[in-house]
């Protein structure tokens, strides 16, 4: 293994462990609900819902934000011993929002008769499918090995790049740092692609009308720096609107491709950023595959930013093979 410090593992290798964990103990889960018994029941109520979801951010004091996201609400009631239960839990894998809400209202509409799985031991547990997705452990299988060979490839590949590197620039030159920032900067030129490929794709994207639920500015305190005393009080343009694709309302945060960038000047934020009205109607730009994945402005307004400092980069880089 390449010589890198504990915490270069840590970063590149705890995603990974924690997806392979999660996947291990859903498939426990599903093997108990395997045993099951299921009875018959009757979907009541279909549509979609939108839910304030907790999610991680680590660029916060609290370690966390809450987000609105979009879930397929399909209520379903049963017989257990005389009694009728009503459920809305439709798999036994964890539903994160955003993803097949429309497919799933669809799949169970108002009226259906379906077959409800429940735990004998508390019969108010139940699911409609006990099966884990498929092709689950085949595409973490493979994640794997995509992050194993990034981590050695990358690593070994960059002490490789050095030493070739190393008889070709001058002697005073800095073969080690020419090569971490040439490696940076291709990374932010490669996210810049990534984004001028997103907007150029959103552009196509069907255009309906929706309505401004909330617009405004956010502030909430950074997570601390370990060699600062306190921390930064930051600030961050929050909009929420509302839509209706193919007779499903959604509600979406992402006024842009691109996440709001957080600044410590309440006025940079104001200005960089487009305050809308609320109530006001707005043209919606919606991803026909995933009807929750929406933007009010589909461009990469600040993908010459990223380019800018990918050029600057390479420049130190070339700096530092040259100079040292």
């Amino acid at each position: 293994m390449p010589d890198l410090p504990w915490f270069a593992y840590a970063i590149l290798l705890g995603p990974l462990a924690l997806l392979l964990g999660a996947a291990v103990y859903k498939t426990l889960q599903v093997r108990a609900a395997r045993a099951w018994p299921s009875v018959a029941g009757k979907v009541v109520a279909s549509g979609a819902e939108v839910r304030k979801v907790k999610v991680m951010d680590s660029n916060r004091a609290e370690g966390h934000r809450f987000e609105e996201r979009n879930f397929a609400n399909v209520v379903y009631e049963y017989p257990v011993a005389g009694k009728k239960l009503r459920n809305n839990r439709v798999s036994i894998g964890e539903d994160l929002g955003n993803f097949e809400v429309a497919e799933t209202i669809a799949k169970y509409p108002v009226g259906a008769v379906v077959t409800v799985y429940y735990n004998p031991r508390d019969p108010k547990e139940a699911v409609l499918e006990r099966d884990l997705p498929k092709g689950l452990w085949g595409c973490l299988g493979i994640g794997t090995v995509i992050v194993l060979a990034i981590l050695l490839g990358s690593a070994i590949g960059l002490h490789a790049i050095t030493e070739f590197i190393s008889g070709r620039i001058p002697q005073q030159g800095n073969a080690a740092a020419a090569v971490a920032f040439g490696a940076f900067g291709t990374v932010i030129a490669l996210f810049a692609l990534v984004l001028h490929r997103q907007a150029s794709l959103a552009r196509k994207w069907p255009v309906v009308t929706g309505t401004i639920k909330l617009s405004d500015i956010e502030q909430y305190r950074a997570a601390r720096l370990d060699d600062k005393a306190g921390s930064r009080i930051m600030y961050q343009r929050r909009v929420s609107y509302t839509y209706k694709y193919n007779n499903l309302t959604y509600t979406n945060n992402h006024a842009t491709l691109a996440s709001s960038v957080a600044s410590s000047s309440s006025w940079l934020v104001r200005k960089s950023t487009t305050d809308y009205k609320d109530g006001a109607g707005v043209q919606v730009f919606v991803n026909p595959a995933n009807p929750s994945q929406a933007t009010l402005e589909p461009r990469a307004g600040f993908v010459w930013v990223l380019w800018l400092a990918a050029a600057a980069i390479w420049g130190v880089a070339y700096y530092a093979a040259v100079h040292g």
